[in-house]
């Protein structure tokens, strides 16, 4: 016999089910609960989900080894060879080929982690397995509900021969023959063939180019052209220019008189459009010289303001950005995906200005989560699963990357349904002297970072920019992307490293358009090489490559000579950095692939955007909009905590990761019962080595209920409510700056749909130009339709400002007897607030919060006076009672820009609106209990967005105490500076809250980056963490997603690392040998829990016996302050603590539950090696997930090692801080690290 070739090992393709042990099936029991409640399908009885994992390109014992350790957990699941069928109905569900897989890449990652070769392909798929009477009916609409045709497709049960995708390799792109001769006809049949968003009249500009260049495009160079020109990029309807405007009433012809006023103070002559009136008040005040913060340049990134930053008492120039983003095409469509990729692309933007991303906002629109799924409209999803589904994906994201945020809300409107509505908010800053700001010159060279290009986001800025019918939901699965946020963290982390920073003249983000844009937009004349972009899988076109968008990429132009140090500070990060292009003298835009040039268009061409737009416009007069008055006090009490944009939104708002970065000024629900909801965001500005007393704020204003009747009176609203609740949480209203969010139904040429936006802009530039603060940036989508039903004419206010932490204001009631007062602007006929009464008015409120005369304010919005003083009784449990004379009008009505004030003491200011105390709210001789109205607010949406879970057993938990009598705890050898190695693994986003904490303590921090991007990174790594594990005192795994949490599970990535054999033996000897400490904190104590080192003191290969971390009782990742009890003090890193003190901890997990038999439980306790337990406000442990998160047996909360050297918990005691969560009392600190230290003394 002949030879067999040497790649025969590897022929096999692997497959292993793995299924979730007996009672934590929680996400198979929610599907089965779903199906049976919200489908109808009474006859299922029984559900199992199982994961199915196929893999290539590795031999059988690591396949073997991995099937416990990657694939699966020994105490969580259950491996099977079979699907389990026994009469089931069986059906398997995959990615479309191109979508980004994280459980397949991490569960890739893991495995090259282990065996330090090439990764090996993995293919992913989820099997339903249906129990029950089923006909097959029910499975098809079970099978309709699971799979989201843009995403996903039905999987063959068949086993793979192999998983080796061979491509077919394209060499060359077409020309388009005989473009230069069309006629009309042609030309318009060749956009409908083509499937493009530019019109005949684009189409015929062209094709008068290509003439003027006596050649064909290729068709790179039109799909090219109309991404550049589609009203994503361009905003062509707002740089229509318009004609004409018949109004039919006095106040928008007034309005619009005034800004032709404005127009002509400034001499400007540019055509009159939707873009000018959106930006003109800008450009006024600017004249005027009022608006010098602003930091302009010809980079494009994100609205900038200079801004002082107090840094521990010196003051230093830092650059304040900030940018707000929809993604509600996307979101609408593949609602994972397009929330997640939503708040991906509002980081990027200021990102890319070197700036570092620290706080974000959402606020979404929506129709009724609670209409029956039965009642959803053909070709859409429901809108349960819409809101449901858009919340995981963006807090996925937001809280993977390490995004506080600090404000989310859900405004529900019938014409959401039309088109979801999507917006991420995000804020950043940086030093100013990071950003050096300069214009490319021959020579200089085009470097594109981070994620490669796949297919997935081919047409992604088109596709937005058409409004859309049933046939174009089947077809847009290609312009639909999934987000990778470990990658984009890289990002972060080299831009915040100033010397990267420093070596980039100009940056842009990946965004619509791919390379042809975000490469194309750098500098007038370039050349790329597409055979140089980096590739997710080969198969693609010179098309493709040129305009397929890709989410954490970037684009720097660096000069020449600094090229080779950029690629080591990037590759130092875990990033690919590959050259890409060169600028040139010559303005011409030129790609090359496999040696041809497929495009070389000029830049002024490319910057004309296609044929001149023009329209008439002929908007309708504005309708009243005044509230409805409710006549019996209780009834309309308890309808408006029911009411859908009143009740509490805490179900969905504690999805999200609200205390990363160590700078949260303001929970987003405070007081004792952390339920009264904060009206602006305040983060500390991230400084990442030091301490800020400087913050910024956020806030947003807008009511889609007076948008409807009036676009005008609504986008002047909108500015006036998002700057009254800057100042309502403290702020001076100085250097306060806006950004609008516009998005409104498809204009087509009907001169009454193009009056809406026309309204809207009119009534945002008059509160603008009254209140002399301007709009210096903007997001406008202009398709929220769908057949025939339009979005709410939609203008959201975002407002920003920078203050000190000392200033801020929270509005839950602070305390029983105090007076609470109505301060009031003037309102015009119109029933607007008056510019000039609103600025006097806010200066007064200010001055009495400066001299400390108010202890609590909001600012009335949707729900008026009523609302303001419910949500502030929540927090506290501070009943209200009205003052007699207070009317039914003026505790319901519309009062926007009034403030209620709780006073310290006696003032005469405003009109006495009532006293606080007691446990109802009383007015007259009607009272409601607190109780009563709580429940009402609280459960409205609980089915939807769960804030209780079922069954929670009452059961008294003992409090376990273990004292140290005697012991004290010293490390062999004394070091004045311990060293504290912090690794940071792909998704690790608490390295910098970690680094900080250690050195305030008194130590010095050693960040280390694990490099993965090849299989001679991953062995370099291993051996160069080994070393440094041997000149370090203290190893501190911090939190965060490492690997995003998968494959199916916490913390993989982090102990396939840890089990390597030097980094083992490295640890064993730190710990045995070297009086070493270990600390985990959330993703690092699952991984410590999962290696063994806590409870066992030493990495095992743990078994079913062993305790383990799991997903949360409450199916949803947690966010909030919580209380633990100490309950041992025989360990060196709680010599400042003792037992039963009691501290308040941030935390934020999915899987925070401590599962443990309950004879280990009782060993444990007796060695006292229970750390903290979750306790109730009298200090008791409890299962009640108000207090306990998870749902953690014996309310654990930590676990120490036996010798209490390695401490692992799930509380973040590394996010501590002056001036943090100061709506939320408590002791934060619980001294680790200084126990730490002195330990080393």
């Amino acid at each position: 016999m002949g030879k067999k070739p040497l790649r025969r090992r590897y022929e096999m393709v692997y497959r292993i089910y793995v299924e979730k042990k007996q009672g934590l099936t929680a996400e198979a029991d929610a599907l089965r609960n779903d199906i049976v409640n919200l489908l109808g399908i009474k006859g299922l009885t029984g559900l199992r989900l199982l994961n199915r994992y196929d893999a290539e390109q590795l031999d059988k014992d690591l396949f073997d080894y991995c099937t416990k350790t990657v694939f699966s957990e020994p105490q969580l699941d259950d491996l099977r060879e079979e699907i389990p069928t026994d009469g089931a109905a069986v059906f398997a569900v995959e990615y479309l080929p191109g979508q980004f897989d994280q459980r397949a890449n991490s569960a890739a990652e893991c495995i090259q982690i282990i065996s330090k070769q090439e990764r090996p392909l993995i293919k992913t798929a989820k099997v339903y397995v249906l129990y029950g009477n089923l006909s097959r009916e029910d499975v098809e609409e079970i099978k309709k509900y699971l799979i989201n045709p843009v995403e996903s497709r039905e999987a063959s049960l068949d086993a793979f021969d192999t998983l080796d995708v061979k491509y077919e390799i394209p060499t060359e792109v077409a020309t388009v023959e005989g473009f230069c001769e069309m006629d009309e006809a042609a030309l318009a049949a060749y956009i409908k063939d083509m499937g493009l968003a530019m019109d005949l009249d684009d189409i015929k500009v062209c094709q008068k180019y290509f003439l003027s260049e006596q050649r064909d495009p290729t068709i790179t160079e039109i799909k090219m052209i109309d991404t550049y020109w589609s009203d994503h990029c361009r905003h062509t309807t707002f740089q229509t220019t318009i004609d004409s405007i018949k109004f039919e009433d006095a106040t928008l012809q007034a309005a619009y008189n005034e800004y032709l006023a404005t127009r002509e103070a400034i001499g400007r002559t540019k055509p009159i459009n939707l873009m000018d009136m959106g930006t003109i008040v800008a450009k006024f005040l600017k004249k005027e010289g009022k608006l010098d913060k602003l930091d302009e340049s010809e980079e494009i990134n994100a609205c900038t303001v200079k801004i002082d930053v107090d840094v521990e008492g010196k003051t230093e120039k830092w650059l304040l950005l900030f940018k707000n983003e929809t993604h509600n095409h996307p979101t609408e469509i593949e609602p994972f995906g397009g929330a997640a990729t939503c708040v991906g692309g509002a980081i990027r933007d200021p990102l890319s200005g070197r700036s570092y991303v620290y706080a974000a906002m959402r606020v979404t629109g929506a129709g009724n989560p609670l209409t029956p799924v039965s009642e959803t409209l053909r070709g859409k999803l429901p809108q349960r699963k819409i809101v449901t589904t858009a919340a995981a994906g963006y807090s996925s994201y937001g809280n993977q990357i390490g995004l506080a945020t600090g404000q989310v809300d859900e405004l529900y409107h019938e014409g959401y349904v039309a088109k979801r509505m999507e917006i991420g908010a995000v804020i950043a800053a940086a030093p100013a002297e990071n950003v050096r700001r300069e214009r490319p010159i021959d020579s200089d060279i085009v470097i594109l970072l981070g994620g490669r290009t796949g297919r997935d986001g081919c047409g992604g800025a088109t596709g937005s920019s058409k409004s859309h019918t049933l046939e174009s939901l089947e077809s847009c699965g290609a312009e639909v992307q999934k987000g990778n946020a470990p990658e984009e963290r890289k990002l972060q982390r080299l831009f915040r490293n100033p010397e990267a920073s420093k070596l980039i003249k100009r940056c842009n983000d990946f965004g619509a358009g791919g390379v042809s844009v975000a490469i194309g937009e750098l500098a007038d004349g370039l050349e790329i090489d597409l055979n140089a972009v980096p590739k997710k899988y080969d198969g693609l076109d010179g098309t493709e490559l040129a305009i397929s968008e890709s989410q954490e990429r970037m684009a720097v132009v660096v000069a020449a000579e600094d090229v080779a140090r950029f690629k080591e500070l990037a590759y130092a990060e875990n990033l690919e950095a590959t050259v890409v292009a060169k600028v040139t003298e010559k303005p011409y835009l030129v790609m090359h692939w496999n040696g041809k040039e497929i495009v070389n268009i000029s830049r002024a061409f490319l910057d004309s955007n296609g044929a001149e737009k023009h329209i008439d416009i002929t908007p309708d007069a504005p309708k009243p909009f005044a509230k409805e008055i409710p006549t019996d006090f209780k009834k309309g009490y308890l309808a408006l905590a029911q009411d859908l944009n009143v009740c509490s939104k805490r179900g969905l708002s504690e999805r999200f990761d609200s205390t990363i970065g160590a700078g949260t000024v303001l929970m987003p629900f405070g007081g004792k019962n952390q339920k009264t909801p904060i009206q602006a965001m305040v983060n500390k500005v991230s400084v990442e080595k030091k301490d800020t007393t400087t913050c910024s704020l956020m806030a947003w204003g807008y009511n889609p209920f007076i948008a409807e009747n009036s676009p005008y009176h609504s986008a002047y609203l909108a500015v006036v409510e998002s700057v009254a609740k800057l100042v309502a949480t403290g702020a001076k209203f100085e250097d306060v700056y806006l950004s609008f969010q516009e998005y409104f139904e498809k204009p087509m040429k009907d001169g009454k749909r193009w009056g809406k936006p026309l309204a809207a802009l009119l009534g945002a530039f008059m509160a603008q130009k009254g209140l002399e603060i301007a709009a210096i940036g903007g997001k406008d989508s202009m398709s929220g339709t769908f057949e025939h039903i339009d979005v709410p004419p939609t203008l959201v206010s975002f407002a920003v400002t920078t203050d000190s932490i000392k200033n801020i204001i929270s509005p839950e009631f602070k305390s029983e007897g105090h007076q609470v007062v109505l301060l009031k602007p003037e309102y015009d006929k119109e029933g607007l607030p008056t510019a000039e009464s609103l600025k006097k008015l806010f200066d007064v409120v200010t001055g009495l919060m400066r001299e400390g005369k108010v202890a609590a304010a909001y600012t009335p919005t949707y729900g008026g006076v009523a609302e303001a003083v419910l949500k502030m009784t929540m927090g506290n449990d501070i009943g209200f009672t009205y003052a007699d004379g207070v009317s039914m009008d003026d505790i319901f009505g519309y009062t926007y820009g009034a403030f209620v004030l709780e006073l310290t003491g006696d003032a005469e200011v405003g009109t006495l609106l009532g006293t606080t105390g007691g446990k109802a709210i009383v007015c007259g001789g009607e009272s409601i209990a607190l109780e009563e109205i709580f429940a009402a607010y609280e459960n409205k949406l609980e089915e939807i967005y769960p804030m209780h879970t079922a069954a929670e057993e009452k059961k008294e938990i003992p409090a376990f105490t273990a004292k140290a009598e005697g012991i004290s705890y010293h490390a062999k050898a004394a070091v004045a500076k311990p060293r504290v190695l912090i690794p940071v693994f792909p998704g690790t986003n608490c390295e910098f809250d970690s680094a900080k904490a250690v050195e305030r303590a008194g130590a010095e921090a050693n960040i280390f980056v694990i490099n993965n991007l090849s299989a001679a990174g991953i062995a370099d790594s291993i051996d160069r963490f080994a070393k440094e594990v041997k000149q370090a005192q203290t190893i501190f795994i911090p939190g965060g997603f490492s690997g995003g949490d998968e494959p199916d599970g916490s913390g993989k990535f982090i102990t396939a690392f840890f089990r390597n054999p030097e980094i083992k033996e490295a640890v064993t000897a730190h710990l045995k040998e070297k009086d070493g400490l270990m600390i985990g904190i959330c993703n690092g104590f699952q991984a410590l829990i999962k290696l063994g080192l806590v409870p066992y003191g030493e990495i095992i290969d743990t078994d079913e016996t062993c305790p383990t971390l799991s997903y949360n009782t409450i199916s949803r990742h947690q966010s909030k302050i919580v209380r633990v009890r100490v309950a041992t003090e025989k360990s060196p890193w709680l010599t400042n603590v003792k037992a039963g003190d009691i501290f308040s901890v941030p935390i934020s997990h999915g899987e925070g539950r401590i599962l443990a038999e309950d004879k280990l439980v009782q060993e444990l306790a007796a060695k006292g090696q229970i750390l903290t337990q979750y306790v109730d406000e009298n200090g008791l442990p409890t299962n009640d997930i108000q207090f306990n998160p998870n749902g953690s047996t014996y309310a654990i909360e930590g676990l120490i090692s036996p010798d209490g050297r390695v401490l692992g918990k799930m509380g973040h005691a590394e996010r501590i801080g002056d001036g943090l969560y100061q709506n939320v009392a408590g002791n934060y600190d619980m001294k680790l690290f200084k126990s730490m230290v002195e330990y080393f003394k």
